[in-house]
C-alpha cells in the first residue's frame, strides 16, 4: 500500500506544474539544515493554496505557523499589490533562514513576519482578514478558532492544516496525547458550528476548509 500511494504521489507531481526554482530551493535546504523538515508544505499542498487563493483572490491573508515560509510564499504569489500577509511563528530560531526567502522571493514588502506565541500575538494585530490559514501548535487548535473567527470577513476562509493527524483521529486516543486530542476538540467544534460551512480535504494529512457565512 505505502509504494502504491508514492506511485500516485508520484504521478499527481509529474502532472501539475513544476515547483518554481526559488520553492524547490527553499524545500531543498529546509531538508539540509533545519530540523523536522517534514512540517514543510511542500509542492502540492503549495500549489493547492495557491491555487485556492487564485480562486477566492483574498487581498489580506493570515498565516498561523510559518515554518521557513514554502506556504507564505505560495499564497503571496497570488495576492494582488495591496496584498498583505501577517505570518506568526514561534521558532525566533529560524526566523533569519525563513526572511532570507522571503527576500529572495521579491515578496517581502507584502509579508510581516510576526516571532512569539499566536495566542499573544493575534491580539495585536487589530485586523481583518479574507483567508486564515492554520498550522501552528495542534493542541492549540481550539483556541486559535475563537480567537480568529472574528477577525475573519464574512464569506472568508479558514483553512486549518493537519486535521486528520496520521489517522489517530479514528484510533483510540492516549490521554497523554495532547496533540490528537486537540485536533479533535477542533474539528468537533467546527462540525458543531453553525456559523460556517465546512468540508474536508483529504489529501496528504488532511485540511479543513472554512467558509463564514
Amino acid at each position: 500500500m505505502f509504494a502504491q500511494n508514492i506511485d500516485l504521489e508520484n504521478y499527481i507531481l509529474d502532472h501539475i506544474d513544476s515547483e518554481d526554482e526559488l520553492l524547490y530551493e527553499l524545500n531543498r535546504k529546509t531538508h539540509l539544515h533545519i530540523l523536522r523538515p517534514r512540517m514543510l508544505s511542500g509542492h502540492l499542498q503549495g500549489q493547492i493554496l495557491k491555487m485556492i487563493c487564485q480562486m477566492i483572490q483574498p487581498r489580506n491573508i493570515l498565516e498561523i505557523g510559518t515554518f521557513t515560509g514554502y506556504s507564505c510564499i505560495c499564497m503571496a504569489q497570488t495576492l494582488p499589490e495591496e496584498g498583505f500577509i501577517d505570518t506568526i511563528d514561534v521558532d525566533d530560531e529560524i526566523a533569519g533562514f525563513t526572511q532570507s526567502f522571503f527576500d529572495k522571493s521579491g515578496l517581502s514588502h507584502k509579508i510581516k513576519m510576526h516571532i512569539g506565541d499566536a495566542l499573544e500575538v493575534l491580539p495585536s494585530l487589530h485586523k481583518k482578514y479574507d483567508l486564515i490559514f492554520m498550522d501552528g501548535d495542534k493542541r492549540q487548535y481550539p483556541a486559535y478558532y475563537k480567537m480568529v473567527f472574528d477577525m475573519l470577513n464574512p464569506g472568508g476562509y479558514i483553512l486549518a492544516d493537519n486535521i486528520l493527524w496520521d489517522g489517530k483521529v479514528v484510533e483510540p486516543v492516549d490521554k497523554k496525547d495532547t496533540y490528537t486530542q486537540g485536533i479533535m476538540k477542533f474539528n468537533q467544534m467546527v462540525k458543531e458550528d453553525v456559523r460556517v460551512e465546512k468540508v474536508i480535504f483529504p489529501f496528504r494529512d488532511g485540511i479543513f476548509v472554512i467558509r463564514k457565512k
